[in-house]
């Protein structure tokens, strides 16, 4: 999974158990894509403390995701609902078709 990607589930998932200064600086790389050198000046902290900040927030949030494994559990409930969708699409009865993608339409937004 690319890096940026990783990063973005992580903190979808279990950002909220950061603390607002770690969140704070996580979303300025992640979401707003700054520099360390960028939200060092924003934020009067030096380059070496957001990088090793960025580094210790992401090994927080990876071992909470290794205990809790709800990004696997998300990405495969996000597979099962599309595999749902197309098998209901090869159904023949259009009432069975129909239930199916309402299942699988339920299953996503259950997610979201």
């Amino acid at each position: 999974m690319e890096k940026i990607v990783e990063q973005g589930l992580l903190y979808d998932f279990y950002g909220s158990l950061l603390t607002s200064h770690q969140q704070h600086i996580y979303e300025k790389a992640v979401y707003e894509n700054l520099s360390l050198i960028e939200i060092a000046e924003e934020d009067g902290i030096s380059r070496q403390a957001v990088h090793d900040l960025l580094r210790r927030c992401t090994s927080i949030l990876q071992k909470y995701d290794s205990k809790l494994g709800l990004i696997a559990r998300f990405q495969r409930l996000e597979a099962d609902a599309e595999a749902l969708e197309e098998l209901g699409g090869r159904i023949r009865d259009p009432e069975v078709a129909e239930e199916a993608g309402k299942l699988a339409e339920r299953i996503r937004r259950d997610l979201r």
